[in-house]
């Protein structure tokens, strides 16, 4: 009986471990990660507008390099919104010396497309030197 109930707890304690590393993966680091994807904005957009349900797929949670020109630059909250079309945040604080029409790249993780806002959302960016 103590081997069976000693057993048992041996079991459960492999199941428990194994179940708490598959749920708390570590983080995927973007900037590390090599982009799976490059294109520019207007690609994306055309993407989207051909078919957009098979484009979520391909590009969803996928990391991503576009080349695109600033619009908006938000330094409280780490955001750019690039070519009217892109939201990407960032982790790190941008760089001070930014400025709106700048064309360069930026790398992150895709989220998908908001319609109701009609921009597509990315985060965990970095600009690419």
């Amino acid at each position: 009986m103590y081997k069976k109930t000693l057993f048992a707890i041996f079991i459960f304690l492999i199941a428990g471990f194994s179940i708490y590393y598959y749920v708390y993966q570590g983080h995927r680091n973007i900037d590390s990660e090599k982009a799976t994807y490059t294109l520019e904005t207007a690609e994306l957009q055309k993407e989207f507008t051909a078919n957009d349900s098979l484009a979520f797929v391909k590009y969803q949670n996928q990391t991503i390099e576009l080349r695109a020109k600033v619009t908006m630059i938000d330094f409280d909250n780490k955001a750019l919104v690039l070519d009217n079309k892109v939201f990407a945040t960032f982790n790190d604080s941008l760089p001070r010396d930014l400025n709106t029409n700048q064309i360069f790249n930026v790398k992150g993780r895709f989220l998908g497309y908001d319609e109701l806002l009609d921009e597509f959302r990315m985060d965990q960016s970095s600009i690419v030197k």
